[in-house]
């Protein structure tokens, strides 16, 4: 297949000399993008938060500049010399340094280091896969995590923090789909049918986790926090002996202000989920899940929104404004 001279990407700047923090679509030539052995033509892409920082300048993500935003793509391969990869296969990568020390995911073309392209497992389309991306990656990451270490359904509910946001939406669908009774948590009370759409059993407003106590009632048996904060430190409070919470982002705060009663009196675990520098071997492990037995049958439900390069801005915003809901999709405009 041909490749364009030129194409349209997503671009971010940090040079404080030359205009300072900024970002847009610019158009690119392939040998403006990191080196790379496989060259792909994007699909589609999807949004994080950790995207809607980089893209805005809120957030430290990336560490040198420019790069291309996006920490998730999927597409076609038009080129490659990996002898693993040839043209027309349909790949993915998400995290691996995309966006952070490398061009990313929102341009027609992608130029990705070999050793973290997934070729698209048998069960999902690439809409799919980007409709899951880092969020659906970093859910069943903090439940391969918790059944690593022993947690089981019969220790009790998972409840989710977080429920409404992306991470949140696809650990709701994900832990019903691998047998868990799970308990959403979340302030917005009026995206409760959308909650229990997902497969919440039970949806509880913020003032279920408002405990200061060390240890309380024991009403979970683990679960995935994405908020931090107090709110993290009341989930070990109320989790179950030898449960597991997972720990995957900090929306409400960085820090935790806890004792060690959960962990030296229950047994309880805090296990720390870091999708971008997840090992090969445990990758491949977690997209094969997510093919299978842990994907989830309301996948279009949980996809909101399905935007283009050129709204990426607006998306942004709302996302750090606290109006996202579910995932978005991007569709990558293909080069003329």
């Amino acid at each position: 297949m041909t490749i364009p001279t030129r194409f349209r990407a997503f671009r971010i700047h940090g040079d404080d000399g030359q205009g300072g923090y900024r970002s847009g679509l610019e158009t690119l030539s392939l040998d403006e993008l990191n080196p790379g052995e496989v060259v792909v033509k994007a699909a589609y892409s999807s949004v994080n938060y950790k995207d809607a920082l980089a893209g805005t300048g809120q957030g430290k993500i990336l560490r040198s500049f420019p790069l291309v935003g996006g920490i998730d793509v999927a597409g076609h391969v038009v080129a490659s010399t990996d002898p693993r990869f040839k043209e027309g296969d349909a790949v993915l990568v998400t995290g691996s340094g995309l966006s952070e020390t490398r061009d990313g995911g929102y341009a027609e073309y992608a130029r990705l280091d070999a050793r973290w392209v997934i070729p698209l497992p048998a069960g999902l389309t690439l809409r799919e896969a980007m409709i899951l991306g880092t969020a659906g990656f970093t859910a069943a990451l903090g439940l391969l995590r918790m059944t690593d270490n022993r947690q089981t359904p019969d220790l009790g509910p998972l409840a989710v923090t977080g429920a409404t946001g992306g991470v949140g939406s696809l650990a709701i669908a994900i832990f019903r789909k691998a047998g868990y009774e799970v308990h959403a948590i979340s302030g917005k009370a009026d995206q409760a049918d959308y909650l229990r759409a997902l497969g919440a059993h039970n949806v509880l407003g913020r003032e279920a986790l408002s405990t200061t106590r060390p240890m309380d009632t024991a009403r979970f048996g683990g679960g995935l926090d994405n908020v931090g904060g107090p709110m993290l430190a009341a989930l070990l409070a109320h989790t179950a002996p030898y449960g597991n919470v997972a720990s995957c982002g900090l929306a409400a705060s960085a820090e935790l202000h806890a004792t060690v009663m959960p962990f030296i009196i229950r047994g309880v675990s805090l296990l720390g989920v870091a999708s971008a520098g997840t090992a090969r071997d445990i990758r491949d492990e977690v997209w094969r899940r997510l093919a299978n037995d842990w994907k989830p049958d309301n996948l279009d439900a949980i996809c909101t929104r399905e935007a283009t390069l050129d709204e990426l801005p607006d998306v942004f915003g709302r996302m750090l404004a606290g109006g996202a809901l579910g995932r978005t999709v991007v569709r990558i405009t293909p080069a003329n």
